[in-house]
């Protein structure tokens, strides 16, 4: 089981850290309980911890991974190579609402994601959010913790707010750093994202969703009526019952909501 690991020297450009804990590996299969038919799709699957458990259970899996060599190890693969499609590419530039229209169904994406691209990845499938049915990631602790953060909580950021607009999440289990190898210096969690189908897509509005969570974390010390006195008046959060003295961590995201509404009407 473990010899595979030895022979593979992870990359550190591509912050691999490789799943081989088997009761991880199962809980996680489980977790996301694919189904015959369902468009699955693996972002990174390294040296196939997940992919090789998933197989027996799909008809046809498609992958995303940026190194060539692993790429060419799961095509070689005797099994594997019968039911993946392979995308050698960064998953940061791959169009998923294209490819979810040539399929013709929602994606279902899961994957353990290199730490050093899981927040950018994770925005740029928001972009996407349209045409994903649900999502499984393990994910640095710190950034599961920041994602699943409420209003009142320090890991409440502006990633908090941006992920809770898209979706609902849930922890799914722990990962001791025991569990990967070669051994990272973190523990991770495994997330699962539901999209929240009734959330407003118009880019005006996500455009000024980014400008106030950006203005008031970048500045989360400060009240709101100076963090944001550019973008909103102080009459104007009166008039949404905001408090002008709260900070960006006591502002729910409805109320980040009900403030991009106010400053997409108002134009900033």
């Amino acid at each position: 089981m473990n010899q595979p690991y030895h022979r593979y020297h992870a990359k550190k450009r591509f912050g691999q850290h490789f799943l081989h804990d088997q009761y991880i590996i199962d809980a996680i299969i489980n977790a996301i309980y694919p189904q015959y038919g369902q468009a699955m799709l693996e972002i990174g699957p390294g040296l196939g911890a997940l992919t090789h458990k998933i197989e027996p259970l799909i008809n046809k899996l498609t992958v995303i991974e940026i190194d060539r060599d692993l790429t060419l190890r799961l095509k070689n693969h005797s099994r594997l190579k019968h039911k993946i499609n392979i995308f050698q590419q960064d998953a940061l530039i791959f169009n998923f609402s294209d490819f979810s229209n040539k399929k013709n169904q929602l994606l279902r994406i899961f994957g353990n994601l290199p730490y050093n691209i899981s927040t950018p990845l994770i925005f740029h499938l928001f972009n996407h959010i349209n045409a994903i049915h649900d999502m499984h990631f393990m994910l640095q602790q710190e950034v599961a913790d920041r994602l699943l953060a409420e209003p009142g909580n320090k890991n409440y950021s502006r990633l908090s707010v941006m992920s809770q607009y898209y979706c609902q999440m849930f922890p799914v289990i722990s990962v001791p750093a025991s569990a990967l190898t070669p051994i990272p210096k973190v523990n991770s969690t495994v997330v699962r994202f539901i999209p929240i189908k009734t959330t407003v897509q118009s880019p005006i509005h996500i455009h000024a969703l980014h400008r106030i969570t950006k203005a008031a974390f970048n500045q989360r010390r400060k009240k709101i009526q100076n963090s944001l006195q550019y973008l909103v008046s102080i009459e104007g959060l009166m008039k949404m019952n905001i408090s002008p003295d709260l900070r960006a961590e006591n502002i729910s995201v409805l109320q980040y909501y009900q403030l991009a509404d106010w400053l997409t009407k108002n134009h900033g």
